[in-house]
């Protein structure tokens, strides 16, 4: 039997117990504390808690620092995926910078996490109406449709998703599509001072420019995108396509001291100018054609260089309007009101243009509006008469054209027509559709008895008004009498013969 041994009162085996045990939860203590480490550091780098962490992802948001909050929230999660609060601030980061799958992700974490929180469903449902309207955006920029893109793009930049990039860029493009150079401008300098280095920031920005006419501004901008990039295929094709129409332009100026023609911006405007400086001679010269086509040509240098190519289309919608063709010069005026809607001279010449297509109210319309803004415009005054006096001439009936002739007919052939008219319309031959037959005969009678009588055709072609036909066509005249009942028959002449219709037939009676 071994009796344990003592030491001071104490027994050594029970000691030796105690000390094992001491070293084991020392042990297990530090343990503990390397394995906690990562996750005190993802909180608060040395010290702090989760509080602190969340307080810098705000601030970093607050200065726009997006990728140093995500940075902070993703370490967090990755320590301890139990922070259910970091997935939905991960997730509402990932919105703003229209991140949209990856947003999708974290919310529907955290929402296993806590389900039945209403603030974070309501977010996840206005990320889908941000994504849809993004992508409806897109569809409508490819389609055209500049104006409704607008309207769904600033739902993404203004409400949902504003530190979208991408979004903001695509602004930019439907604002010069739009041809709103200037809030383009804008839109891409926001975009530049948060990326300064923003390459297509810098090329929209200088395209905008570029369509003002600003071109040093624009040359500058394209100039500070290819030292970022020298091999940016857009940039360099801006850049070049710009530096070649200036080179173009170079010895244009001696031009327009020959031609008197002032400017005030040369070096913005020279090839422009250039070309309706050779269009406007030969169309002076009387070479309509040849000034056509030079229009024509300058206009396809930049067709979407609408701050030049206003006065380009106006020169073309003129001599247009000198050739005849009306149809091509009302599309040329269109484009000069597009650009500018208070132009004069473009209501004016389509007024004219519309005179040629016989759009006597559309005529009228344009010439009247050029009036009010220029009333001391004699052209525009005659203009405005002319179309006037038109339309009412084509308010009133066309009697060449009831007897089927052409205005330049003989009397012999006025006469040979209501013949024969008269004959196949007379009510005795037309008993299934007496009623119609009387209405034409009536008709056709009235209009011999305009154009068969000399002094009353001169009258009707000068457009005056032949008070004496008593309301001709309207039934003022009728040969049938005043309304009593009528019969008719064929005897020996036909009214308006000389010797009657072959056959014997005669005048009618009553």
């Amino acid at each position: 039997m071994v009796v344990g041994m003592k030491f001071c009162g104490f027994d050594l085996v029970a000691w030796r117990g105690f000390m094992f045990s001491l070293f084991i939860l020392n042990f297990v203590f530090c343990c503990q504390l390397i394995l906690l480490q990562p996750l005190v550091a993802a909180i608060d780098g040395k010290t702090g808690d989760a509080a602190t962490l969340f307080e810098r992802v705000s601030q970093s948001i607050k200065v726009k620092k997006y990728s140093e909050a995500l940075a902070d929230l993703n370490a967090a999660i990755g320590a301890d995926p139990t922070i259910s609060e970091a997935y939905w601030r991960r997730a509402s980061v990932l919105r703003q910078l229209c991140r949209y799958e990856d947003s999708e992700k974290s919310y529907k974490k955290f929402l296993e996490m806590k389900p039945g929180n209403s603030a974070a469903a309501k977010e996840l449902s206005q990320l889908y109406q941000a994504q849809n309207a993004f992508d409806s955006s897109n569809s409508l920029f490819e389609t055209g449709e500049f104006s409704k893109a607008l309207e769904h793009i600033d739902k993404v930049v203004l409400v949902f998703s504003p530190a979208c990039t991408k979004a903001k860029l695509l602004k930019a493009r439907l604002l010069i599509a739009s041809k709103d150079y200037s809030s383009a401008i804008s839109e891409a300098g926001y975009i530049l001072k948060e990326e300064e280095d923003n390459l297509e920031a810098l090329l929209l920005r200088g395209r905008a420019y570029y369509y003002l006419a600003d071109h040093d501004v624009a040359i500058r901008h394209y100039q500070k995108g290819l030292r970022l990039d020298p091999e940016h295929g857009e940039l360099k094709k801006a850049y070049f396509g710009l530096k070649n129409l200036l080179k173009k332009t170079k010895s244009v100026s001696d031009l327009f001291r020959v031609f008197h023609v002032e400017i005030h911006d040369i070096r913005s405007n020279l090839c422009i100018a250039l070309c309706i400086t050779q269009a406007d001679d030969n169309a002076s010269k009387g070479k309509l054609r040849l000034a056509v086509e030079e229009y024509k040509a300058a206009i396809a240098l930049d067709p979407n260089h609408s701050s030049h190519n206003v006065n380009l289309h106006l020169g073309l919608c003129k001599v247009l309007v000198k050739l005849g063709r009306g149809k091509d010069a009302v599309t040329s005026c269109n484009e000069v009101l597009e650009i500018d809607g208070d132009s004069v001279e473009a209501l004016k010449q389509r007024g004219e243009a519309k005179l040629l297509i016989e759009d006597w109210e559309g005529a009228v319309a344009d010439l009247k509006s050029a009036y009010e803004k220029s009333s001391q415009d004699m052209d525009i005054r005659e203009a405005l008469m002319r179309a006037e006096k038109s339309l009412k001439l084509s308010q009133r009936k066309d009697w060449y054209k009831i007897l089927g002739i052409s205005k330049t007919a003989s009397m012999s052939e006025i006469k040979k027509a209501y013949k024969k008219l008269a004959l196949q319309w007379h009510p005795d031959k037309n008993v299934d559709n007496r009623e119609e037959a009387e209405a034409k005969f009536r008709e056709i009678a009235a209009a011999y008895e305009l154009l068969g009588d000399e002094d009353k055709r001169t009258k009707y072609d000068r457009g005056e008004d032949i008070e004496e036909m008593g309301g001709m066509g309207g039934g003022g005249f009728n040969p049938f009498g005043g309304g009593q009942q009528f019969t008719f028959h064929f005897e020996g002449g036909f009214p308006g013969g000389e010797g009657g219709f072959p056959g014997g037939f005669g005048g009618f009676h009553f």
